[in-house]
Formats: C-alpha cells, sequence, structure tokens
C-alpha cells in the first residue's frame, strides 16, 4: 500500500498523516524484520535485541549488556536469558567478559551474521538509499532532526514505566 506524502498533498503539518505514515512505516520494517526471524528461527524479540546490540556498538556509553537489554526491551532476567541463547546457539552473538571486570558480560554481534543481515536487508537499504536520493542535503538533516526528536520523546515518554 503507497501511503501519500503529508508534503504532496498540502498536509505537511497534518499529525494524523504523520500517524498514518508513521504507522505504514513500522508494519513495513516489521514484516521484514518478522521474515528474517522466522527464515533464521528468531523470535521477534531476538530481531529486538540483535538491533540494541548492533545499535550499541556505535554508542558512547559502549557495548550492550545484559542488563541494558532487560531494561530497553523491559523483558524479566529470565526472558533475556532465554533470548541471548537462542541469539548465542544461531551464531548470532557471543558473549564476552569483559576484561577490567570478569563479573561484566559485553554482547557482540558475530561478523558473520551481521553479513547475513546484511545480505538479507539489503533490499531495505537500497529503498532507503533511493528514499534519501530524493532530498537535498538539508532536508535529510530535518528529517534526522525529525526522527531523533520524535525518538527521544518517545524514550522519555518511557521512562519510569515498567
Amino acid at each position: 500500500m503507497q501511503s501519500p506524502s503529508p508534503s504532496a498533498d498540502g498536509r505537511a503539518s497534518d499529525l494524523p498523516a504523520y500517524a498514518v505514515l508513521l504507522r505504514t512505516l513500522n508494519r513495513e520494517l516489521n514484516r521484514s524484520t518478522l521474515d528474517f526471524a522466522h527464515q533464521h528461527g528468531l523470535h521477534a524479540t531476538d530481531i529486538h535485541a540483535l538491533s540494541v546490540i548492533m545499535d550499541s556498538a556505535e554508542d558512547p556509553d559502549g557495548p550492550a549488556t545484559p542488563s541494558r537489554l532487560r531494561e530497553e526491551l523491559r523483558l524479566t532476567s529470565g526472558a533475556v536469558t532465554a533470548c541471548l541463547d537462542r541469539l548465542e546457539r544461531a551464531g548470532h552473538i557471543s558473549r564476552v567478559r569483559d576484561s577490567a571486570d570478569r563479573r561484566v558480560v559485553h554482547l557482540v554481534y558475530n561478523p558473520h551474521a551481521r553479513s547475513l543481515a546484511r545480505a538479507y536487508f539489503s533490499p531495505l537499504a537500497r529503498a532507503t538509499e533511493a528514499a534519501r536520493s530524493r532530498f537535498s542535503p538539508d532536508e535529510l538533516t530535518t528529517i534526522a532532526t525529525f526522527l531523533g526528536t520524535l525518538n527521544a520523546a518517545l524514550a522519555a515518554g518511557h521512562e519510569g514505566q515498567t
């Protein structure tokens, strides 16, 4: 289903139009990630965990840990352990002890698994790049600012919830 662009029909400030676009984007992304999960014998939660692990590799707060996953995904310790066991058995991640504090476990997205995901999601990457190419650098900066601001507002709204 092709959703109209808010600016294409003059509704750039129409909140319901943005809501439709965001829900549509969410459905399309979920479709891709759930297909990947199904093909690799993973759960939806496993894909969310992989996303946190992958993104935390670039995070100044350091690599993901089981505690961080528990907080980010709002899972019990037991559910995190089960998720990490599945991901490790499937070869997607490794658990590596911190050299300075052996009690700390870092979660590492294995290079082979990263390559597997990169190959699977290459159509998504191509679609993203095709869409990005339609915008100027200034417009892309505005889009990135909007998405970053929206993500921060959503995250702040979840703080303190259990």
